[in-house]
């Protein structure tokens, strides 16, 4: 019974995602509606210090800022018990 609902899963996802692929067309993105002004591109470099570098850096700070505040002290595994 699991492979059935299984198989009835995994096709109502592939009908969905061909669904929106059929109903999303790029052509739509070429007309500019009004009021529309979109500024320059982004060039390689500002592409990935917005979207890679400074999530990167933020991850990186948040990080250590937990480690080096962190009070606890039971870093150390814990003995297994002897039976």
């Amino acid at each position: 019974m699991d492979k059935k609902n299984a198989l009835r899963a995994g096709a109502l996802a592939a009908g969905t995602t061909l669904m929106m692929l059929l109903m999303t067309s790029p052509a739509l993105a070429l007309t500019r509606d009004d009021g529309d002004d979109p500024g320059k591109g982004l060039s390689v470099i500002e592409t990935l210090g917005l979207y890679v570098l400074i999530p990167v850096g933020l991850f990186a700070v948040i990080a250590g800022l937990v480690f080096a505040l962190d009070k606890s002290k039971d870093r150390e595994p814990k003995a297994k018990a002897k039976a």
